[in-house]
């Protein structure tokens, strides 16, 4: 197929469409969930075409393109590139060979030799650089929001051009509609569309904490967001606060942030969120100041609460010259004004480009990686996150409420109340718990994802990565008290990949308002139903629940490191071959198997026991019933092992309902068969469906299907053969018939035939 001159047709024909054609509309109204095309009408190369497709348009396509698309596991290929040498940054001197296609969603590298792919999803590259010309070949360069940064080596000059073009406007979609997770399919009998969805309520969330009580009460005046648009509707504010003091402090705040309530402790300190106050340099609002004096009401334990600004003062005092700025303490009474020097969202984006400068030096030497990770600043503005979230935590644990806000509250403010609230409840440190802490904090109020991550084409200073520090700060947290979190590294990673990745619409939108307008839950996907397939990959097995109520963070700089884990991923020899976490995590789940093996075998066991005490006393009471029998010749007492299984190996087959292999109403956990399995053979199969001996995961370096391993990969056992698998090839859960729990364990795919009774 001529990709080039289907594309320059395509857009010609694209052009000439005015906004408002029927065929323009009709193209950007379709969608799979809301209009399929007819299988008895047109057909392109055998897939059915939609209807407001012209014959006149089909038959130019198949007379100008005669050649059927290509497909790559099930991904049409939209150009096909061969001879490509894809340079790794940190492996310039032996660049790997391969075939480079391009699809609708990735892009994909494939090396012939050792079978190894490399998929790069368009929607997480973050630029594409075309290099100069070199003997070799034209190169591009393409780094990612994953941190992944590699280079592709195309023989032609042309067909590297189209690749470049391609990808410049599949990378960032002009509009939200266009994102993947409109258009994407999860494999067959995966998870349904609305799982995930229904998991967390914000209602819920604040019963958690006995909200609504005597103190605090639910506002409905944001019912249809015109109180403040980028609040969830459900907002709870202090039962004192009356509707003149809502509205006045919702106009006197900026975007309309008004103070709310975000967590309330056990002691009834509580943190509250908003944004600036509109003051400038003398303006003051009475309804404002009434409601900071209701929020510090409804906290009994102190006279006084504190007011946090997150920002340096001088930043502060630069917003009071546009009208904009913080509180006045001669204005505001009881309250204790504090500046904690967070900095804004383009010092961070410039620090975190100075970081993956760092980290793609070339041959980088002790002093000049140390040295280039110091003037980023990195370290300095996450200690500068937990050093603000440590103050606020250890105000409220004090029992003295805290108000936070930055600029407009959706940034920094949710930075550190939600670090904050992960240091003060240990159901936050829960996988469902921090789940629930990025639906409050982060998507009920309205921080502004697809802006800070560029999810489409945008201003580029918007883009900052607020959420990638916030993921930092949890795993300094993580590095220093690693027991109090259900949760581990690769469970980071997963959020952070898809919040860039757009395959899932729970990030996608700026705010509540946004993603109710897009009707996400009725034509996505959500994140939080695939990771539900997943979770004992997130299991942290040091986790330790209900040790400590609270956690502080070590703020020393020798306890702030940098997460090799998160920005040199990709890189090659710097990490361990498996990581401690998986191999504890594998150890547990052995161990876990062995202990339910060997309660199934007890209560088998004992079973036998049972029926074994029953039958000799049945023997005895016969051979009392017959005396006769016990006065036969000493010859026939002889002890012959054979006769006597034989014998007992008949009464078993006519014993009665006692016998431990007959059917029973009895559950699974009592360990009853049913009347299939009563023969040897499944007994022996139940006996055997648990691998006693695991294959150890040092030596592995590939799967049954040739996929290589890496330091990112996961190695996954199958628990009925204990061989290691890729995450492709073990992609089945069921119950083991020699478990006693019957909880559904991961198996392999031709372990799982097998007990399917299906040919492997």
């Amino acid at each position: 197929m001529d990709f080039t001159r289907f594309m320059n047709k395509f857009n010609e024909i694209e052009r000439q469409l005015s906004p408002t054609s029927a065929l323009r509309l009709s193209f950007d109204n379709i969608s799979p969930e809301s209009e399929e095309p007819p299988t008895d009408g047109k057909r392109l190369w055998g897939m059915p075409v939609p209807p407001f497709v012209s014959d006149k348009v089909v038959s130019w396509i198949e007379e100008e393109f005669n050649e059927a698309p290509v497909y790559y596991n099930g991904n049409c290929v939209l150009k096909k590139v061969e001879n490509v040498r894809m340079i790794d940054r940190y492996n310039t001197k032996n660049p790997t060979v391969g075939t480079l296609y391009l699809t609708a969603t990735h892009l994909i590298f494939v090396e012939p030799d050792s079978n190894k792919e490399t998929w790069i999803l368009h929607m997480h590259v973050a630029s594409i650089e075309k290099l100069p010309l070199s003997t070799t070949g034209s190169p591009l360069l393409i780094r990612c929001k994953t941190f992944l940064s590699v280079t592709f080596v195309i023989p032609k000059d042309s067909e590297c051009h189209d690749v470049y073009t391609s990808l410049l406007k599949l990378f960032q979609p002009v509009s939200i509609n266009k994102l993947y997770c409109f258009n994407y399919q999860p494999a067959k009998d995966d998870f349904p569309k609305n799982a995930g969805w229904d998991f967390f309520k914000l209602d819920a969330e604040f019963k958690h904490m006995l909200v609504p009580n005597d103190n605090w009460t639910l506002c409905s005046m944001n019912e249809k967001y015109e109180l403040c648009d980028t609040y969830p509707r459900q907002i709870y504010v202090p039962k004192e606060a009356t509707t003149l003091m809502l509205i006045s402090s919702s106009r006197f705040r900026s975007k309309g942030r008004l103070p709310a309530l975000t967590y309330l402790h056990n002691n009834k300190a509580s943190i509250c969120r908003c944004s600036q106050p509109l003051s400038g340099f003398s303006a003051r609002c009475l309804e404002d100041e009434q409601m900071l004096e209701a929020i510090r009401k409804t906290n009994t334990n102190t006279d006084y609460m504190y007011v946090v600004d997150t920002r340096p003062r001088i930043n502060a005092m630069a917003n009071r010259a546009a009208g904009k700025g913080y509180e006045n303490e001669a204005f505001y009474e009881n309250i204790k004004f504090h500046f904690l020097g967070i900095e804004n969202i383009h010092v961070q984006r410039a620090s975190l480009q100075k970081v993956l400068e760092a980290c793609e030096q070339k041959s980088p030497t002790m002093s000049a990686f140390l040295n280039a990770l110091e003037s980023s600043g990195w370290l300095k503005h996450i200690r500068s996150i937990l050093d603000t979230s440590s103050f606020i935590a250890n105000a409220v644990d004090k029992g003295v409420s805290v108000v936070v806000h930055c600029s407009d509250g959706w940034d920094r403010t949710a930075q550190v109340c939600s670090l904050a609230q992960l240091m003060l409840n240990p159901y936050y440190r829960t996988i469902k718990g921090f789940q629930a802490l990025i639906e409050k904090d982060w998507l009920a109020f309205g921080h502004k994802f697809s802006e800070r991550c560029g999810h489409i084409q945008t201003d580029a200073r918007e883009v900052s990565p607020i959420f990638t520090q916030f993921l930092d700060c949890t795993w300094q947290l993580m590095s220093q008290r690693s027991e109090s979190f259900e949760f581990n590294e690769r469970f980071l990673l997963i959020l952070h990949d898809h919040v860039h990745s757009c395959q899932f619409g729970t990030f996608v939108g700026n705010c509540e308002k946004d993603r109710l307008d897009l009707k996400l839950a009725e034509r996505t996907f959500s994140l939080w139903g695939y990771m539900s397939n997943h979770l004992n990959e997130y299991i942290n097995p040091l986790y330790k629940p209900n040790v400590d109520e609270s956690i502080k963070a070590n703020l020393a700089p020798q306890c702030i490191k940098f997460w090799r884990g998160m920005y040199s991923r990709f890189e090659s020899g710097i990490h361990p071959r498996e990581p401690l976490g998986d191999l504890l995590l594998d150890s547990k789940e052995h161990s876990n198997s062995l202990e339910d093996h060997v309660q199934h075998l007890t209560k088998r066991i004992a079973s036998f026991k049972n029926y074994i005490s029953k039958s000799a006393k049945k023997l005895q009471d016969a051979t009392t019933a017959n005396p006769k029998a016990s006065k036969e010749p000493a010859s026939n007492e002889i002890n012959d092992n054979k006769y006597n299984y034989d014998k007992k190996l008949s009464e078993l087959s006519a014993a009665d309902d006692d016998h431990p292999l007959k059917a029973t109403n009895m559950s699974f956990a009592n360990l009853s068969l049913n009347a299939e399995q009563t023969s040897p053979q499944a007994l022996t199969e139940e006996i055997s469906s648990v691998a006693v001996d695991w294959k150890p995961m040092r030596n592995v370096t590939s799967c049954s299907c040739s996929t290589p391993f890496d330091q990112f990969s996961k190695k996954t056992h199958c628990f009925r053969c204990g061989d290691i698998f890729c995450e492709r090839c073990i992609d089945k859960n069921v119950a083991l018939p020699g478990h006693d729990s019957g909880k559904a364990v991961p198996v392999c795919r031709g372990c799982f035939r097998q007990m399917q009774k299906q040919s492997p």
